[in-house]
């Protein structure tokens, strides 16, 4: 850890390792990106955090331990966030490879399902096996 980075307050060292993958070394770093920006950044990078990661963000900005934020304020920076993502939504590499597949053929990428597995079928790629054990014999 260099001089100019400092730990921060409610980030572990996995929390800490994501945030330097996405230039976020300080506080300052942190303050004028702002949380939810900060989050998704995470997010656009491949992470998969939880809230608790936001919740840790605003708490270190806001100097108290992440627990300690009020309800309001955990409702708060989740309708920050929605309207973040929806503003600029995080597609799954299912929608990315859709995309460049239509741009290749020059089409238009089909909608995936709810679940975002790409089955369409609603079961996140989980098959079930129907029938009596003869009918696989």
């Amino acid at each position: 850890m260099s001089a100019r980075d400092v730990k921060i307050r409610n980030v572990g060292p996995k929390s800490a390792a994501w945030l330097r993958q996405v230039g976020v070394r300080t506080e300052e770093d942190l303050v004028r990106v702002g949380p939810v920006d900060v989050f998704l950044k995470v997010k656009r990078a491949g992470f998969r955090p939880s809230l608790n990661l936001l919740y840790s963000l605003a708490g270190a900005i806001d100097d108290c331990h992440w627990t300690d934020l009020s309800a309001e304020r955990k409702s708060g920076l989740i309708l920050e966030l929605e309207e973040a993502e929806s503003d600029n939504p995080i597609k799954t590499r299912w929608e990315k490879q859709a995309d460049r597949s239509a741009e290749i053929d020059g089409t238009e990428a089909p909608p995936l399902d709810s679940d975002g597995d790409g089955f369409g079928d609603g079961d996140s790629g989980v098959r079930e096996l129907t029938g009596t054990s003869g009918d696989y014999d």
